[in-house]
C-alpha cells in the first residue's frame, strides 16, 4: 500500500468503471486511511475506526464493481451480501454473523493459496518421487553387499530414465494405483437458518472420532501427479500459521459489501414488515460497531472491518435507517445515473469493455466481428431509450441489448469459419428497431 495513493486507486478503478468519481474518491480515501492507521502508535491505532460508506444510486451504475475492484487492488478479503437475505416476511433469514464467517472462509482460502504457491516447486519434486516409487518400487534383496550395491546402482539408473520419460510426457497413458484419503461424515445439518455453527461443530467432533478412510484409485499418471502435488503441498504448509494470518487479514483489511440496505430501512411504522426490517438493522448494528464473532477458525473481531453499504433508496432514504446504524456510516456518496454518453464509454473504454468481450468470444470460433462507431452509438442510444421507457437497470441493459443483437451471429458462429462480420448502424437498426418501437415487446425482450 506504500505506493497506492488515493489518486492511484482512482486511476486503477477508472480502468474498469466509467464515471462515478465521487464514489471512487470516497473509497480511495477510506482505503488509504487503513494504511495510515497501521502506521500509528498501538494505543492510538485501536481508537481509529474505519469510515464506513453508504453508496446511494440506482442499480447497474457500478456500486458493487467499485467495492469488488477495490478489494482486489488491496488483496483484501471481500464478501458481498444482500441485506434483504437476513429477513423475509413470515420467514427467518440468515444469521447476520454468517457474513463474517463467509469473509473468514474466503480469507483462509486466499492465504492458503498464497502459502501453497510458495511450496509449489518442493511439492512438485515430492509428487514426482512418489510417482516414481509407484512405477519402480525399491528392490528388496539381501544377497551380499557387492550385489546389493550393483542392484541399487541399476535401480538408480532405471529410475532416472523413468524420470526423464515422465517429464517428457511419454508415460502419460500409463495407469497407477494411488491411495486417496477422505473423511466420511455420516450425516450433516443442511440449513442456512443460523445453524452454521451447529453443523461446523458436529462435523469437527465426528471428524476427530472417525479415522480417515483410504480409498484406492486407478488413475492415469498426469492425474496422479496432480493429486499427489496437491497432497504434498497441503502437507508442507502450516495451517495454524495460515489461520492466524487469515484472521488478522480479515480483522485489519476485510471488506464487507452490504447491498440492498434500503430494503431494510423502516419508515417509522410499528407493525408489519417494518418491525422485521428494524430487527435486522439492530442485528447488523453490533457487527458494524465492533464485536467478536465465533467462527470455526477462532474468534474474529469486526472493529476494523470496512463496511460499504449500497442501495437505490427509491422508496426510502438513509435517514430511515435507525440512528445508531446511520452513525456507523459517516460517509454518504451519491452515484450518478448513466446515460447514452456513459454507455458509449462503457462499451469501448474499460479493460473489460463489453465490445472487447463479445469480439474475443466470437474470435474463438474464428469469426472476426467488427463494430463501427455509429453502431456503438446506436446500441448505447437503444439501451438508454429502453431504460427510460421501462425500468432503469443502468449498464446491465447493455448486456441484454448486445445479447439480442448478436443472437443469430453467436448461433451460427461455429459454421462461419474464418468469417468476417461488420456490425454497423443499419444492422443494429434492422435487428432491434421493431422491438424498441413496440413498448410491450421491449418490456419482455430488452
Amino acid at each position: 500500500m506504500n505506493n497506492i495513493t488515493p489518486r492511484r486507486i482512482v486511476e486503477e478503478l477508472d480502468k474498469y468503471i466509467i464515471g462515478q468519481h465521487k464514489a471512487k474518491k470516497a473509497v480511495a480515501i477510506a482505503m488509504r486511511n487503513r494504511w495510515r492507521r497501521q502506521r500509528l502508535s498501538p494505543e492510538l491505532r485501536d481508537e481509529v475506526l474505519p469510515k464506513n460508506i453508504i453508496m446511494i444510486g440506482p442499480t447497474g451504475v457500478g456500486k458493487t464493481e467499485i467495492a469488488r475492484r477495490l478489494s482486489r487492488l488491496a488483496s483484501a478479503p471481500f464478501v458481498k451480501v444482500e441485506a434483504s437475505k437476513f429477513t423475509e416476511v413470515g420467514y427467518i433469514g440468515r444469521d447476520v454473523e454468517s457474513m463474517i464467517r463467509d469473509l473468514t472462509e474466503i480469507s483462509i482460502n486466499m492465504v492458503k493459496s498464497e502459502h501453497v504457491e510458495k511450496v509449489q516447486e518442493k511439492a512438485k519434486v515430492l509428487a514426482e518421487e512418489h510417482i516414481l516409487d509407484l512405477l519402480l518400487p525399491q528392490p528388496r534383496t539381501a544377497r551380499g553387499v557387492g550385489l546389493e550395491d550393483e542392484e541399487r546402482e541399476k535401480h538408480k539408473e532405471t529410475r532416472e530414465r523413468l524420470r526423464a520419460q515422465l517429464r517428457e510426457g511419454k508415460l502419460d497413458n500409463r495407469y497407477v494405483d494411488i491411495e486417496v484419503k477422505e473423511k466420511i461424515i455420516p450425516f450433516g445439518v443442511v440449513s442456512n437458518v443460523g445453524l452454521e455453527d451447529l453443523e461446523i461443530n458436529l462435523k469437527e467432533m465426528l471428524g476427530s472420532f472417525l479415522p480417515e478412510k483410504s480409498k484406492r484409485k486407478k488413475v492415469k499418471i498426469p492425474e496422479a501427479l496432480s493429486i499427489m502435488h496437491q497432497e504434498e503441498a497441503n502437507k508442507l504448509i502450516d495451517m495454524d500459521k495460515v489461520t492466524r494470518e487469515a484472521i488478522k487479514r480479515v480483522e485489519q483489511s476485510g471488506i464487507v459489501f452490504v447491498d440492498e440496505i434500503d430494503k431494510i430501512a423502516s419508515r417509522g411504522y410499528s407493525h408489519g414488515p417494518d418491525v422485521s426490517r428494524e430487527g435486522v438493522q439492530r442485528d447488523l448494528l453490533p457487527i458494524v460497531e465492533g464485536t467478536t464473532v465465533t467462527t470455526k477458525y477462532g474468534p474474529v473481531r469486526t472493529d476494523h472491518i470496512l463496511f460499504i453499504a449500497a442501495g437505490a433508496f427509491h422508496m426510502s432514504k438513509p435517514s430511515d435507517l435507525i440512528p445508531e446504524l446511520q452513525g456507523r456510516f459517516p460517509i454518504r456518496v451519491e452515484l450518478d445515473s448513466l446515460g447514452k454518453e456513459d454507455f458509449v464509454r462503457i462499451l469501448t473504454e474499460p479493460y473489460n469493455a463489453l465490445i472487447k468481450q463479445y469480439t474475443a468470444l466470437l474470435f474463438t470460433e474464428d469469426v472476426n466481428v467488427e463494430f463501427t462507431k455509429d453502431s456503438i452509438v446506436e446500441i448505447a442510444d437503444i439501451a438508454a431509450h429502453v431504460n427510460e421507457k421501462t425500468e432503469n437497470i443502468g449498464a446491465r441493459r447493455l448486456h441484454t441489448v448486445l445479447e439480442k443483437l448478436l443472437e443469430d451471429i453467436s448461433f451460427e458462429a461455429p459454421e462461419k469459419k474464418n468469417g468476417k462480420l461488420v456490425i454497423d448502424k443499419k444492422y443494429v437498426h434492422e435487428k432491434l428497431s421493431e422491438i424498441v418501437k413496440d413498448e410491450d415487446l421491449s418490456r419482455y425482450i430488452l
